[in-house]
């Protein structure tokens, strides 16, 4: 075990405030976080959060939308997101894109509100739509801010994530020879979400320091979803005697993006997340999600797969049945479940969690 100390979301807004940066709340999946900080803004984002009273969001959105952005919502009607400058919506969804609506058609917040429109699949032209998407966020934030910072300024903060990514890169791969629980290694990993990138960069290196020759003799687990909430599903894996070696979720790995080609700060920045790496949201191929998916058990020697959804998130049930289908081929196993980040765990849940974890390990 290590002892690390992250800063909580409250006391960086805090501190970066005092440094006279600007903090940008924002909602996920994808987006340029070194658009931002070029223009001396902190993001920090807003996954829920969860265990937050949604009564305040039911006036404005169908019972059926996803936890995360009914959280997400609430959270900002009671008030918690007044000492942030901006607020940030990225259509990923419809749900997310609906919410972007609420705030700028009937909410109206005080803070600036920017949105991002992201395109579908990878190629030249998705390429080139983000790039111009990009170009027209940093034009609004150069009316909020009042300077514009110039290329070099903008490959500056583009070079500090791409090697950041390096870093997280190297984290995962050093998985199974670090003393930490599932939840130890998350809330290290997840607190990229909100620590400028030198605090992020420090943990990582101090982490990977402790890093030993052994591997964990652990049954190795592949978590899928959007975000591992609530995080009681970590300390259930653990307490079977596995880990999760590596994921395929939103807020963790689908947004570990490789470094662009272009010499083009905007293109360079679109590029990273045009081709990163295969998720619902942006439609890539049942085949592409199948085989990224492979590769993460092949590069851990994980025993199965446990698709962790978010209920009602629609874009990651399209493509459970396929998934399901073609890991079966391969003669990898999996599990689906759903989860409401603002309940607890349920025991059938946990059940069925260890039951799966049981037999993977017998057939193993």
């Amino acid at each position: 075990m290590l002892h690390v100390k992250i800063p909580t979301r409250k006391e960086v807004i805090e501190e970066e405030k005092s440094k006279g940066k600007r903090i940008a709340a924002v909602y996920p999946i994808h987006y340029s976080r070194e658009l931002f900080r070029a223009f001396n803004i902190q993001p920090v984002e807003v996954w829920g959060p969860p265990k937050t009273d949604t009564r305040k969001a039911n006036a404005h959105l169908q019972s059926y939308i996803c936890s995360v952005v009914q959280s997400g919502l609430s959270f900002y009607l009671e008030g918690y997101l007044d000492i942030v400058d901006l607020i940030v919506v990225p259509h990923s969804c419809d749900s997310l894109q609906g919410l972007g609506s609420i705030f700028k058609d009937f909410i109206k917040p005080k803070q600036e509100l920017v949105t991002i429109y992201l395109p579908r699949e990878k190629n030249k032209e998705n390429v080139e739509f983000l790039a111009n998407e990009l170009k027209r966020i940093y034009k609004q934030l150069s009316q909020l801010c009042g300077f514009e910072p110039d290329n070099e300024r903008l490959m500056e903060e583009i070079k500090t994530e791409e090697e950041i990514d390096t870093l997280v890169l190297k984290f995962y791969k050093s998985r199974g020879n670090l003393p930490l629980s599932s939840r130890e290694f998350y809330t290290i990993l997840r607190s990229r979400e909100y620590l400028p990138p030198d605090k992020f960069k420090s943990i990582l290196e101090y982490a990977l320091l402790h890093a030993s020759k052994g591997k964990l003799k652990k049954t190795g687990i592949v978590l899928s979803g959007l975000l591992p909430e609530p995080m009681d599903i970590l300390d259930v894996i653990d307490d079977m005697d596995a880990f999760v070696a590596i994921d395929d979720m939103a807020c963790c790995m689908r947004r570990v993006y490789e470094e662009g080609n272009s010499s083009d700060p905007f293109e360079r920045m679109a590029e990273r997340i045009v081709n990163g790496p295969p998720d619902p949201t942006k439609g890539n191929s049942f085949d592409e999600r199948f085989e990224f998916i492979k590769s993460l058990v092949d590069l851990t020697s994980a025993k199965g797969v446990i698709f962790y959804n978010v209920k009602f998130c629609e874009p990651e049930y399209f493509y459970h049945p396929i998934l399901k289908e073609k890991l079966g081929k391969a003669q990898i196993r999996s599990l689906i479940i759903e989860n409401d980040i603002n309940e607890p765990l349920p025991q059938q849940t946990i059940t069925r969690i260890k039951a799966f974890i049981e037999m993977i390990r017998e057939l193993s």
